[in-house]
């Protein structure tokens, strides 16, 4: 099954942001500002690009497939494109999840460049005729000093890692639901905490999408592919997969492998975020809103894992959401206070950029 390129699913245009949306230029100007932006800047070191993309790299994504590459265009200009090497073909035929992935590494290089004194301004989604899977440009130019609030993100990317272990049972403060609120918003996305019934109806729903999952042979070979038990480079190792849940509907994603069994929370406590499109560009909103959350989570000790499979079977089967007044959700987060744990695999920095 083939992958579309970018090109294919772009119906809007493309968006530039230093923090705020403006309207977009066409491609010609786009064309010409790149070129101004380049002859005034002067280029990025090596310690520095490297600095960016070891931030970058450490971003959650879709089963740690870490499905993209980066390349220094021109002094200050480093764009972000799709790998397609590492897609998911079965599970995310729209390229949805692998949008979203790429939208939280992106977050993570926007933090890395203030923190070394840079104001980012972001082109997502501009075209190009070299790189069909070219999804963000980003300039680096402007100086500004980092405040400390971003410089606290900053620090809390080694730290933030997808805890599939048991939480307690203790509920999230409303003072730091609020701030994940917030913190989604920032991005341009909804963060909407689910209630009793509609979380316990969440649960349900996830456990029925993991049934027909499981049951689609192709579904299980691609799982399979990237859940290897001693995963090198990127996967989710067997380490990570967490225990088999004694507690029925299960809250968190069957790897197919667990080494010992455990019960999770009576009540897990589910967020879902949501964007108010459901295109390309959304995704990559979505992904950079989801990864301020979770670091605004790990600042507060709060722990994170997905529920997706829901997402995951609408996008296999092709299915369009309802309108809602809310949003498209994109994500599924189950958020608590569970136990440190190891960080999944990383590929190496040099692996994450285009070959010359």
């Amino acid at each position: 099954m083939s992958v579309p390129s970018p090109l294919e699913w772009r119906k809007s245009r493309s968006h530039e942001s230093s923090g705020s949306a403006v309207a977009p230029s066409c491609a010609e100007n786009w064309s010409r500002t790149t070129r101004r932006w380049a002859m005034r800047s002067s280029s990025a070191t090596e310690a520095q690009v490297r600095r960016l993309l070891t931030a970058a790299g450490q971003a959650p994504s879709v089963h740690n497939t870490q499905p993209w590459r980066f390349d220094v265009l021109h002094g200050e200009l480093l764009s972000l494109s799709a790998d397609l090497d590492r897609r998911l073909p079965v599970s995310d035929p729209r390229g949805r999840s692998m949008h979203v992935s790429c939208g939280a590494a992106l977050l993570n290089l926007r933090l890395a460049a203030r923190t070394a004194g840079a104001r980012p301004a972001l082109r997502l989604l501009p075209e190009s005729e070299d790189d069909p899977y070219l999804l963000a440009v980003v300039h680096l130019a402007k100086r500004e000093p980092a405040g400390r609030r971003t410089r606290e993100l900053y620090d809390l990317i080694p730290l933030r890692h997808t805890c599939r272990e048991p939480f307690d049972e203790r509920r999230l403060p409303s003072e730091v639901m609020a701030a994940l609120r917030t913190a989604a918003s920032r991005e341009g996305a909804t963060l909407i905490f689910l209630g009793r019934h509609a979380a316990a109806q969440t649960l349900e729903q996830v456990a029925i999408a993991e049934e027909e999952l499981a049951a689609d042979l192709d579904y299980r070979a691609e799982l399979a592919a990237w859940t290897m038990r001693r995963a090198r480079y990127d996967g989710v190792p067997l380490a990570s997969h967490g225990p088999r849940p004694l507690t029925d509907p299960p809250p968190i994603r069957d790897y197919g492998a667990h080494d010992h069994s455990m019960a999770f929370e009576a009540r897990p406590q589910l967020a879902v975020l949501t964007t108010p499109g459901n295109r390309p560009l959304d995704w990559l909103v979505a992904g950079q809103a989801l990864q301020r959350t979770l670091l605004t989570a790990a600042r507060y000790g709060v722990s994170a894992s997905f529920l997706n499979q829901p997402l995951d079977l609408r996008d296999m089967r092709r299915r369009t959401d309802p309108h809602h007044r809310r949003g498209h959700p994109q994500m599924i987060i189950r958020l608590g206070y569970g136990p440190q744990v190891t960080a999944t695999p990383r590929r190496p920095v040099g692996d994450l950029r285009l070959p010359t």
